[in-house]
């Protein structure tokens, strides 16, 4: 039977800029953010953050930069990324944040698109900007993050910050919460980029609905190592610090994440699938290696499953301190987005006492439509929705799954300057997302996937290739996998796998058996694992053939497979 969730009181906020003043007043000298190495603004806390925002705003309006013009900001996750944004919230600005990971090309034509007069950056992206001057007549105003003095037509932010006489909280300016505040672009070539038009009432209402299902509080520190032009980054794992009082500390790099949590003794980590799934298996491997720990954890597991049930909450951390420690002993929560997570992963985390809950959404929503509690969970499941999100399930079959639509506070403008492709994308006003799920009967949203790579099989029956991929991706074997259906004159469509092997697994295999790995032994293998993965499987859906990649896949910066560029032509 369906039941209301619990929902905890938050405060009411009317825009990021309302959030940031109110934050700055109620946290003061608390520590708001850290880069983990030394940057020209390595650390603030909330009222020297809202101090650099002023300043900065303050210089922006003093080069001439108006209300409502647009600004973009490009470079790895840091303080001054976070002051950049924010200044352009507080001051009235559109802020377009850009994926440094793109190409050239694609970084040039989102500068393009977007309108941006100025950009700020770090100095990696000094020497393209300089050589690409020419080609970008709307861009007025060059600000790095990294020089320290006015440098051959570049500006320094810390010098515009430090020379700043800047002004104070009550002379902001008005903002309109409806008014579009961050165009998010996908990459694209020329002419093709989409660009998400959010607003400051869309950020402030998932910030609001988000924490009323899963507190944040002042005690929680984040570590950030998801790309933070990324909606899922910039509004649960910066925003939603910021709404709370918690710390967001900038992690070094994706090498050195699990040193970063040592460090700052994390309470929260987002994370992406494969993130996890790359923890989960190590962690395991790491327990089969021991013989000790082989014989003895999985009936430790079942006696702490029934301690917890029984009300000893701790059990699990203090039987398995050893494996919390590792992760700096104080996380509290770990958080997957982005793409959804194996059920099985979050299983094998929470039977060693970690807190594993996942969410669902769009860079269209802000990002956040579903979310799953702390104490009110399924694993297989995306969430409930938040409040004052609305779902519908459109287009249903046989088995109740359709195309998930939305409404909401949280649900973007529509596309900047594509009309069409806004018009697509609604219906009725409610937003198509795109996606293929169901609602069961206790309210959760369950993701099938993408409604453009289902495959239709022989039967006529629809296949979600993710659901096998989590299958296969199980085996210590293969790191990455995608699966697709191919055209077969005998059989009509057949699924189909491309394997990229993991490589630690079978260099261990080489060892303990003395043998050499040859392709022989990799399909060997490969064929091995496929069977054990299709014996979990409907017969429509088992896997008919597969091939092994020498190359990892293209991914994107939230490390999701670019399906169309692997698929064959």
């Amino acid at each position: 039977m369906k039941r209301a969730p619990k929902l905890y009181k938050v405060h009411q906020i009317d825009s990021i800029q309302d959030m940031l003043v109110k934050s700055a007043g109620k946290f003061g000298e608390k520590l708001a953010l850290e880069d983990l190495r030394e940057t020209p603004i390595p650390r603030v806390s909330y009222s020297s953050l809202l101090k650099n925002v002023l300043r900065f705003g303050t210089a922006l309006r003093e080069l001439g930069i108006k209300e409502r013009s647009h600004i973009a900001i490009i470079s790895e996750n840091r303080v001054q990324w976070s002051i950049t944004y924010l200044t352009a919230m507080c001051f009235n600005y559109v802020v377009v944040p850009i994926d440094a990971k793109l190409s050239n090309n694609e970084v040039l034509n989102i500068i393009h698109e977007s309108d941006a007069v100025a950009i700020v950056f770090s100095e990696s992206f000094d020497s393209m900007l300089r050589e690409e001057k020419r080609a970008l007549k709307h861009l007025k105003h060059y600000i790095s993050m990294d020089i320290l003095a006015q440098k051959e037509g570049f500006l320094s932010m810390a010098e515009l910050i430090n020379n700043s006489r800047g002004c104070s909280a009550d002379d902001l300016p008005k903002v309109d919460p409806k008014a579009m505040a961050d165009i998010i672009f996908t990459s694209g070539t020329l002419g093709r980029a989409k660009g998400v038009m959010l607003t400051q009432r869309n950020l402030a209402a998932n910030l609001m609905a988000m924490v009323s299902l899963v507190i944040i509080n002042d005690k929680d520190r984040f570590l950030s190592v998801l790309p933070i032009h990324h909606t899922y980054e910039c509004t649960c794992g910066l925003l939603c610090p910021l709404y709370a009082g918690a710390s967001v500390h900038y992690a070094r790099s994706l090498k050195t994440v699990v040193d970063d949590i040592q460090l700052v003794k994390a309470t929260i980590l987002l994370g992406v699938p494969l993130l996890f799934d790359k923890m989960f298996k190590r962690i395991y491997q790491a327990i089969k290696e021991n013989r000790v720990k082989s014989i003895i954890v999985p009936p430790l597991i079942k006696i702490t499953d029934f301690a917890s049930r029984f009300g000893w909450k701790s059990s699990k951390k203090l039987i398995f301190s050893e494996v919390h420690e590792k992760f700096g002993g104080h996380i509290r929560i770990f958080i997957a987005g982005g793409a959804a997570p194996d059920p099985m992963v979050a299983k094998g985390l929470r039977e060693l006492g970690f807190t594993f809950i996942q969410g669902y959404g769009l860079t269209e929503t802000s990002p956040i439509l579903t979310l799953n509690q702390l104490d009110n969970f399924k694993d297989e499941a995306a969430g409930i929705p938040l409040p004052g999100v609305e779902l519908r399930i459109d287009s249903k079959n046989e088995d109740g799954v359709g195309e998930v639509c939305a409404k909401g506070p949280n649900v973007m403008m529509g596309y900047y300057k594509n009309d069409s492709a806004t018009r697509e994308i609604f219906e009725d006003g409610w937003f198509k997302t795109g996606d293929l799920g169901f609602i069961d009967e206790d309210g959760f949203l369950h993701i099938c996937g993408r409604k453009k790579n289902v495959i239709i099989s022989r039967s006529g029956k629809n296949v979600f290739p993710e659901e096998i991929e989590d299958i296969l991706k199980r085996s210590p074997f293969i790191q990455e996998c995608l699966v697709y259906g191919e055209d077969d004159p005998k059989l009509d469509e057949i699924i189909c796998a491309q394997i990229f092997v993991d490589a630690e697994a079978f260099i261990e295999l080489s060892e303990s058996r003395k043998v050499q790995i040859t392709p022989e032994l990799i399909n060997e293998v490969l064929s091995k694992e496929v069977k054990k993965a299709n014996e979990e499987l409907s017969s429509f859906k088992q896997i008919k053939k597969f091939v092994v990649r020498e190359q990892e896949f293209e991914k994107t910066t939230t490390q999701k497979i670019k399906r169309y560029l692997a698929l064959p032509k």
